[in-house]
């Protein structure tokens, strides 16, 4: 019986050193442009880049992909009104770490073009 406590308790304190990964931060911008027009094109991007929608719903205007390429990416993107504008959220993902927000600003670039804001 006494084994069972103390193997009970080794594996609490496993368990307990096992660190969680923070959520990321994500990166922000908003754009002169309707948010259903800000979402289509953003998801629109996404399927171009090589990424596999796994959730997409314009009614919330949140969309989950990921990229399949070694170590694996996942994007995550939300899409919100602010007034006649959108405010755009986007999280990345590599191999299971968060990516630096300065990282999507490429891709948040290549957005603004697709939706013909670009200087």
């Amino acid at each position: 019986m006494r084994v069972i406590h103390w193997a009970a308790a080794g594996l609490l304190v496993m368990l307990s050193g096992c660190a969680t990964t923070p959520p990321p931060e994500p990166r922000e911008l908003v754009y002169q442009a309707p948010a259903e027009d800000t979402f289509r094109a953003a998801v629109s991007l996404m399927i171009e880049q090589g990424y596999v929608l796994r959730h997409a719903d314009l009614s919330l205007g949140r969309a989950e992909g990921v990229l399949a390429r070694w170590p694996g990416y996942r994007l995550v993107l939300e899409v919100s009104e602010v007034g006649r504008d959108s405010h755009v959220s986007v999280s990345a993902w590599r191999g299971g770490q968060s990516l630096p927000p300065n990282r999507l600003d490429p891709w948040l670039v290549a957005l603004q073009s697709r939706l013909g804001l670009v200087p």
